[in-house]
């Protein structure tokens, strides 16, 4: 299907056996006061829920790939298709979420106002609407992500908005200039930290991301990938060691991997307790095959920050939620002293 060039912003859902989720998803998306094109790339889905979608909901665009490109490969489609008739903006949004009225009109006027901003986020709850999923993700200097806020009850802690360093991929609008230069999600990562590593991209490119608070959407957290053994073991073993080599700039590269890799050996153990390790071998050998000095090279020379400016977007310590890990460490210093 051919669309005409749009000024509407894009809207880019990933399907995959997304039932009556998706549905609510793109009628949420269709509702909002700023109408969007809304763009669903079905992951050869066998469910129909793809078709059932276009059926009700005749004015949204469908990509069908006849495999499953990942989250990545299937967001990247849409956002291309977006580039391609012109969209200012283009967002990504989970078939699994919901938005709530005003959401996209909030991200719309933030871009808007900061035409630095490469994206801008809002606060993602969980289905009950009182405990956060995120409010954005972080970097820390372990190599390990985190969503801010996660678990947490939602009591208004995060009531104010702010420059961040990542916005979430389950619902963010992107500034397309700034895609365009920083180019789209690797697809290399299929599927978990893809939003990550591009929000560090978008970092070292010089293009800032804004948390907006009273842009809100539900979402029901991991309804896909949990259905898959060993699909987030394999992907976290993969595609942690991804992100560090890829943005973390040289003088500090040694100092973050040494770190991930006390992480790696404990998530390696971790697997074997789960009945995971073959996923988790399986991941750490292909990390080391896609790592690409070329495309490290190639972020690294074309940044627009300095090192100390990136290093100051990194959390210097462990994610609120490493019990294991800061377990760990105590124990080292208790040794140590």
């Amino acid at each position: 299907m051919t669309t005409k060039s749009t000024d509407k912003p894009v809207l880019v859902i990933p399907n995959l056996n997304g039932g009556d989720d998706l549905l609510a998803a793109v009628a949420s998306l269709l509702k909002q006061s700023v109408k969007p094109h809304v763009i669903v790339v079905d992951n050869a889905s066998t469910d129909g829920s793809a078709e059932k979608a276009q059926q009700k909901f005749p004015e949204i665009e469908l990509i069908k790939h006849t495999e499953n490109k990942g989250y990545a490969g299937g967001v990247n489609a849409g956002l291309r298709q977006a580039i391609q008739i012109g969209a200012t903006y283009a967002g990504v949004f989970n078939d699994d979420a919901t938005a709530q009225p005003g959401w996209l009109e909030k991200l719309v006027q933030t871009l808007d106002k900061n035409p630095k901003l490469g994206a801008a986020t809002g606060k993602v709850l969980r289905e009950d609407g009182k405990i956060l999923d995120s409010t954005s993700d972080y970097l820390t200097s372990w190599g390990l992500p985190y969503p801010r806020g996660r678990g947490e009850e939602d009591k208004g802690q995060y009531d104010h908005q702010t420059d961040i360093v990542s916005p979430s991929g389950a619902a963010t609008l992107y500034r397309v200039d700034a895609l365009k230069e920083t180019g789209l999600f690797d697809e290399d990562f299929f599927a978990y930290y893809e939003d990550v590593d591009l929000g560090l991209r978008l970092q070292l490119n010089g293009w800032k991301a804004a948390y907006v608070p009273e842009a809100w959407v539900h979402h029901a957290i991991g309804m896909t990938s949990g259905k898959m053994k060993g699909f987030t073991t394999y992907q976290t073993m993969k595609n942690l060691p991804l992100l560090t080599y890829k943005n973390i700039p040289e003088p500090y590269l040694k100092h973050v991997q040494r770190r991930l890799n006390v992480a790696l050996t404990l998530f390696l153990l971790r697997s074997i307790t789960r009945g995971h390790l073959k996923y988790a071998l399986k991941g750490l050998k292909d990390a080391r095959r896609l790592k690409d000095p070329k495309q490290r090279q190639k972020i690294q020379d074309n940044k627009k920050i300095s090192d100390q400016e990136f290093w100051a977007l990194i959390v210097k310590d462990l994610p609120p939620n490493a019990s294991a890990l800061r377990k760990l460490r105590s124990l080292k210093w208790r040794i140590l002293r």
